[in-house]
């Protein structure tokens, strides 16, 4: 597992909604905004599933992701890619509920995403655009 620094952690509060992205198993890409993303701890993301369609399906079939970070507060921006395990109960996925219900009354919440980072690339534009940093 890989942990984000300090820095990471503010600019991943800083957003509102996150471009994620997955990949059937023969590599169509789908790429979504989703607003219910949350950082568990230095090395899990959780991601509500309100609406999936195409996401569901893709990380049924292959379980990575990635999640770019980025805005106008960000100060820079980077890629977060990590494994997928799928809830759909549990402790963590109740946990989930309500906390997507209390900004969302009417939201299905029908499953969770944990997302385990496995690395974080640079996306700023200049010569280290694409390299790793964790």
């Amino acid at each position: 597992m890989t942990a984000l620094t300090e820095e990471m952690k503010t600019a991943f509060a800083t957003m509102k909604a996150f471009p994620v992205a997955t990949a059937s198993a023969d590599g169509w890409p789908n790429v979504v905004p989703i607003g219910f993303v949350e950082l568990v701890d230095d090395e899990t993301i959780w991601i509500a599933d309100n609406f999936m369609k195409k996401t569901l399906a893709n990380n049924r079939e292959n379980p990575k992701v990635s999640i770019y970070v980025w805005g106008p507060d960000t100060k820079g921006c980077f890629q977060i890619k990590g494994d997928i395990r799928l809830k759909t109960f549990g402790a963590d996925f109740e946990k989930m509920q309500q906390t997507v219900r209390a900004k969302m009354v009417t939201a299905p919440a029908k499953g969770l995403m944990v997302v385990t980072i496995r690395e974080v690339f640079q996306c700023d534009p200049g010569p280290d655009a694409g390299a790793k940093l964790l």
